[in-house]
């Protein structure tokens, strides 16, 4: 019986197998590989029974190492850009924690800065919290942010910031690692990041003073100090990003400082794909080094595409009826999200002509705040060009509280046209010419119009965008019913 047993169970063993192997599965095509894949950007790949050839994977890889450079590139330029801010003012001596420099001649086309306005002082400087947290006491009416080495909003200081609302307060910085006790009686802003950009401005230049006389900045559990205020206007130095393979060196050194826990983990994994991770050393050379002076210069004419020209309709103000667009583009959004995503060229966009994140730039006052508009080309789709001679006009009655301005900027370096102009445009503050309409042309030229004008000056074979802001705009602005004028070439 059990001889039985053992062949019965043999034989059903047998069987099994057998069935096994004879099984014929009904393989999908859309889930295999020819051997034969051809394609426009790499030409033909070749396989054995899916297996790829070690052309076919030299091929492949170059091609990922390029394009997930050109990821880095694109997605890295808000963190590069604070980099360079950071940097720049370290340039002239600026230092964390310990010195603040002002535009107190305004800004000026001097310094490579990314389109600064020059009708307010700039107050800028460094918080790092790698040691520990740190006070940042203000008493007197700012418009103020502080964004992280990511260039990501971590709060508002002053006027913005409903705590304070222009009247002063205490601001304490603090990493999220820090274990110690924080007392009470501090506007808190918690951070992921070391290095931080505080980034005011004032009503004018008659405010620097007090400014001076009653803003302080030290480490918790100490006394203040005496501030190195560093006058920024007049001096060269620049705080944009490289948009060469330099930009990744400058993107490595926010890697290699900022702690793990910092950044978004998914472009921390883009970076270490092309050799960027903390704590190993990044010396591209050879092949490698040649697959990120490709990336860079593809990703550099991707953020001018979409810089200077849009490819988001929904962000041109008004709509096809002018060229004029919104620089942070449609989202209304700090953090570029909108239906669920991130508006990823939108966000490219705004960072490489912009500085500053914090929800008040997007933000809809009825008579208060500020409105920014851009444009890089004439009626008829003409790029900008300094060679030319063109106006905008304004029609009567603006809708706004306070005023309006033009700037004019270089298409290289984002930063203000260096004309004989020092303010780098023209606004409303100043000795407007009206038409009898009420409305007010302002003639772009490299020459000065004859008469009485209100011009803004270019320069010859030099390209040239157009940034219109309007401070304290009321409803009407913002229903976008007042239109102003496309450029017209003369």
């Amino acid at each position: 019986m059990k001889n039985i047993k053992t062949t019965l169970s043999m034989m059903l063993a047998s069987s099994l197998f057998c069935s096994m192997a004879i099984a014929n599965p009904d393989v999908p095509q859309n889930i295999t590989t020819p051997d034969l894949v051809k394609t426009k950007t790499l030409g033909n790949l070749h396989f054995k029974d899916g297996y790829p050839s070690d052309e076919t994977m030299s091929k492949v890889q170059r091609y990922m190492l390029v394009q997930r450079a050109v990821n880095v590139f694109v997605d890295g330029i808000p963190i590069s850009s604070l980099q360079a801010l950071l940097e720049g003012a370290k340039s002239i001596g600026s230092k964390p924690n310990k010195s603040v420099t002002i535009s107190e001649s305004l800004m000026d086309a001097n310094s490579l800065f990314l389109t600064p306005n020059t009708t307010t002082p700039y107050v800028l400087m460094e918080f790092d919290v790698k040691e520990g947290p740190m006070v940042i006491d203000v008493h007197s009416p700012v418009l103020g942010l502080i964004d992280d080495a990511f260039f990501k909003y971590v709060g508002d200081v002053g006027v913005g910031n409903p705590k304070d609302k222009g009247k002063g307060g205490k601001y304490l910085l603090v990493h999220d690692s820090y274990k110690g006790n924080i007392p009470d009686g501090y506007i808190v802003f918690k951070t992921q990041s070391y290095r931080h950009w505080g980034a005011f401005r004032l009503n004018s230049v008659d405010g620097i003073q007090q400014f001076k006389d009653t803003f302080s900045m030290y480490p918790l559990g100490t006394k203040p100090y005496k501030i190195d205020y560093i006058n920024s206007s007049g001096k060269k130095y620049n705080t944009v990003h490289a948009n060469n393979e330099e930009f990744y060196h400058e993107l490595n050194e926010v890697i290699q400082y900022e702690p793990l826990s910092s950044g978004d983990p998914h472009f921390r994994g883009l970076a270490a794909s092309i050799g960027i991770q903390k704590g190993k050393p990044f010396a591209p050379k050879g092949k490698q080094l040649e697959a990120l002076k490709e990336a860079a210069g593809i990703a550099n004419v991707h953020a001018r595409n979409e810089a200077f020209r849009p490819t988001n309709p929904e962000a041109y103000f008004y709509g096809e009826k002018r060229k004029w667009f919104l620089p942070f583009g449609s989202t209304f959004s700090h953090e570029f999200i909108q239906d669920g995503r991130v508006f990823l060229d939108d966000r490219t966009a705004f960072h490489y002509i912009a500085t500053g994140i914090t929800p008040l730039m997007i933000a809809k006052f009825d008579g208060s705040g500020s409105s920014y508009l851009v444009t890089t080309q004439d009626d008829k789709g003409r790029a900008l060009d300094g060679n030319e001679v063109y106006t905008v006009t304004l029609p009567s009655n603006p809708p706004m509280k306070r005023f309006w301005s033009f700037m004019v900027y270089d298409n290289q370096t984002r930063s203000i046209l260096a004309t004989d102009q020092p303010t780098g445009g023209f606004d409303s503050l100043g000795d407007v010419v009206t038409n009898k309409d009420g409305s007010v042309t302002v003639t772009f030229s490299a020459k000065k119009p004859k008469g009485k004008s209100n011009w803004v000056q270019t320069l010859p074979n030099k390209g040239f965008f157009v940034m219109f802001r309007m401070y304290s705009p009321t409803q009407e602005w913002h229903d976008r019913k007042y239109m102003i004028g496309d450029f017209i070439k003369q």
